[in-house]
């Protein structure tokens, strides 16, 4: 019997498929064709079932779905470093917005958009989801390099160099939603800043239309205990309880950071099917608090990850993040079993995916999937001896270690070599900005 042409077979010595659930692969094959995974199977006999146009073969290689970061502000990697060692409502009133409002620009967030790409493919980044200013510029650039994104475009009560106020934001975030809506990698969002930044006309407009176009909401939340007693002496309630009586509260729910959590908190986002998106790099650097980690996967709440911007974290590597994000959880919970090494790989994965609705596409290797792939290299003095692969994956800071991503099928780096952007530019540019900023 003919071996059926597909367009491409990736052999690894191990394979983590996410689900099934704790599974690790030796010695197989990912078959894919046309962007999909058409099949898994031992190497010996999909080479024998499947001719493939290209064949790459990694002997010393994981292969993994690409990682999903769930919440992040691409261009603000221009802004790396810029304000380090203050709190966060010293760093964003008294830093961050003033510099934004001298500086952002189409031509600040293509820039800065493509400088956090590249960083983040070169890390195992294939899907990101962002929330800034100028997000048409985002999409245009996800659209040329090749990437999955959710944009969520940003809503306040303020102006700023892309909206006059709320009504203009929502207008060209619709705008947006419809210029994108035949897109396969992107998927626009509503992005209400915070509770504290927007008022609740804006945001019971914004929770008609999400649940009208079946559309995400990513929300700052609980990040700190000032938002907290702000709210509370403003409002009378707490800030998810306000956003509940909006109707903003829903699977569609991405909720970021949540930090400042009491048990009433917990069955509201129970009750609500809510999503967490946890940040701990960026809680740690800003000393917003700790998120109860323990208590979310104990109450079945979907968790995932995500970097925040560079401007706080500073980096935008999802290793880093599943590093921290396990070693803290275990501290806070006094428990060293809490968020072990294969529940870390899924939140960042499956459950990032789950969180944006994208997990029938992306967040596994299964077939019928699109193949969004990442390759890491175990064979180094780093990563030895191995004993157990999901631990070492985690554990030991890995990001570098990733040679080749592909998105539907197609290679967006090879051999730690970017397919879509110039690396030469991009480095230029952001040399530049550094310079204009501190001037």
């Amino acid at each position: 019997m003919a071996a059926t042409l597909v367009d491409l077979l990736i052999s690894a010595r191990w394979i983590i498929p996410i689900i099934p659930k704790g599974k690790v692969y030796e010695e197989c094959t990912v078959v894919i064709d046309q962007g999909k995974i058409v099949a898994l199977l031992p190497t010996a006999e999909a080479l024998r079932k499947y001719n493939g146009k290209q064949h790459t073969n990694l002997k010393q290689h994981t292969l993994l779905p690409g990682l999903v970061n769930t919440h992040g502000h691409a261009a603000m990697t221009l802004l790396r470093g810029y304000a380090d060692d203050l709190p966060l409502h010293t760093w964003l009133e008294k830093h961050i917005w003033p510099a934004e409002a001298q500086w952002v620009s189409s031509d600040f967030v293509r820039d800065g958009t493509e400088l956090a790409i590249a960083e983040m493919l070169r890390s195992g980044t294939t899907c990101f989801s962002d929330m800034y200013f100028f997000p048409h510029t985002v999409a245009e650039t996800v659209n040329h390099v090749g990437i999955r994104s959710q944009i969520a475009f940003p809503v306040f009560d303020f102006p700023s160099a892309w909206g006059r106020g709320p009504e203009d934001y929502i207008h060209k975030g619709l705008q947006l939603h419809d210029d994108q809506k035949d897109r396969d990698l992107i998927r626009i969002a509503f992005g209400p800043h915070a509770p504290y930044s927007l008022s609740t006309e804006p945001m019971e407009k914004i929770a008609a239309y999400a649940e009208e176009l079946d559309a995400c909401v990513q929300i700052h939340l609980h990040e700190t205990k000032q938002e907290i007693d702000d709210h509370l002496s403003t409002h009378g309630q707490r800030p998810i309880e306000r956003l509940v009586s909006i109707g903003l509260m829903s699977p569609l729910t991405q909720c970021v950071h949540m930090t400042q959590i009491n048990d009433q908190d917990i069955a509201t986002l129970i009750d609500h099917n809510a999503n967490v998106i946890h940040c701990p790099n960026s809680n740690l650097k800003l000393a917003s608090g700790f998120s109860p980690i323990h208590k979310f996967i104990d109450n079945g709440i979907n968790v995932a990850l995500g970097t925040d911007g560079a401007a706080s974290n500073n980096s935008l590597n999802m290793f880093n993040e599943m590093n921290t994000a396990s070693l803290v959880a275990k501290a806070v919970a006094d428990n060293a079993c809490t968020m072990n090494a294969h529940e870390t790989l899924e939140m960042a994965t499956i459950n990032g995916a789950k969180a944006m609705g994208w997990d029938d596409h992306i967040g596994s290797i299964e077939t019928g999937k699109s193949a969004d792939l990442i390759a890491i290299s175990i064979g180094t003095i780093e990563s030895e001896p191995l004993y157990n692969l999901p631990s070492q994956l985690v554990y030991t800071h890995t990001g570098s270690q990733v040679s080749h991503a592909w998105v539907n099928g197609t290679a967006l780096m090879i051999d730690r070599q970017l397919q879509t952007l110039n690396e030469h530019e991009i480095l230029t540019k952001a040399q530049q900005w550094q310079k204009h900023l501190s001037a």
